[in-house]
């Protein structure tokens, strides 16, 4: 069977709104604050990549919707299999165009990841997009769909839960707080201890270079981002807070990912790097632990960073916009949003 690693391989050659007068770089243009959702909206179900196991899956991820106060509407091609996807990728590029195209979709939610949405980035009518921006949001495999967005029309995208997300209360309430609340989110919290605990061992952060800096964000799943490296849809790290996080990957494969990006100049150019969890990434034989390998490759950079935020494959996960000014304080382990994310 194709694995993640492998197909991310592969798929690199497969492949109104508030405006802001604000660059982050000149590569990318304006930037656009998309509507904030709000209860009675409509949102539109999408699958950019991996095909539902179970119809009843994507019936489930909408009742999640509507369980929010949303409205859902299906993509037409949502419940398409062809092999591991879900659907030919000019389909699952068409849904994406058509729920921005349509004026009663407020905004748009990836059902799940998995691999595929790399494929579905030629086809995607940018253009229409940036005329027309809405919510977008989703992780893992969708981080690749969310940066060629943002550099592709500016548009604010989010990092942040699918459909088939679990949405306990932690991850609903910062979920309100970004993309239904114009505010800024401001200081991003940690989950509670677990009650079994004297003190908090799964939502640690590690500080692993000091300093303070300020710049939006930019990053997403690890194994995406190294993905994406030579293509047009690079992300731009210029003077940005740079977030990782990854899953089911040996350390010498995150290890091979980091340093690619290293070789690439994608740490250069960053003002600060927050890599969240590698969760279920075991070490097989001898091997440098996650922990040596980041401080390794970000310890000696003159920039601050930090490990173990709550975002990505975790359960409760936080919602970090895309292309939004935040400051990340590494001394005292903390990341702010620091404007709101939509109008």
């Amino acid at each position: 069977m194709l694995n993640r690693r492998d197909f991310a391989k592969l798929s690199v050659t497969a492949a109104a709104a508030v405006s802001v007068t604000r660059n982050i770089s000149a590569a990318t243009p304006t930037i656009i604050k998309p509507n904030r959702l709000k209860p009675g909206d409509t949102v539109g179900l999408v699958l950019p990549a991996t095909a539902a196991f179970e119809a009843d899956e994507i019936q489930f991820a909408k009742e999640q919707m509507e369980a929010i106060g949303f409205k859902v509407v299906i993509g037409k091609h949502a419940f398409d299999k062809w092999g591991y996807f879900a659907g030919h990728d000019r389909d699952r590029a068409d849904d994406i165009n058509q729920m921005f195209a349509d004026d009663t979709v407020n905004g748009v939610v990836c059902y799940t990841g998995g691999w595929g949405s790399p494929r579905v980035l030629p086809y995607l009518d940018y253009d229409l997009i940036r005329r027309k921006p809405k919510v977008l949001i989703g992780y893992s495999d969708i981080t690749a769909l969310l940066n060629a967005v943002h550099k592709k029309t500016g548009l604010i995208t989010f990092h942040g839960p699918v459909g088939g997300s679990t949405f306990d209360p932690f991850t609903l309430d910062n979920f309100r707080k970004v993309v239904m609340t114009a505010e800024p989110a401001g200081l991003l919290p940690t989950p509670s201890k677990k009650p079994n605990e004297l003190i908090d061992r799964t939502n640690r952060i590690l500080k692993i270079a000091p300093g303070k800096a300020t710049g939006p964000l930019i990053g997403g799943n690890l194994t995406m981002i190294a993905t994406l490296m030579g293509t047009p849809y690079q992300p731009d790290t210029t003077g940005a807070i740079f977030f990782l996080e990854d899953v089911h990957e040996e350390p010498y494969r995150i290890d091979r990912m980091l340093t690619t990006l290293a070789l690439g100049g994608m740490f250069d150019k960053a003002a600060g790097i927050v890599f969240g969890r590698c969760s279920d990434c075991g070490i097989k034989g001898p091997s440098l632990s996650l922990e040596e390998i980041l401080r390794d490759r970000f310890g000696s950079l003159p920039i601050p960073a930090i490990s173990g935020l709550s975002f990505g494959h975790i359960e409760q996960k936080l919602v970090l916009p895309i292309g939004a000014r935040a400051t990340l304080d590494a001394d005292g382990g903390t990341l702010r949003v620091e404007e709101g994310a939509v109008g």
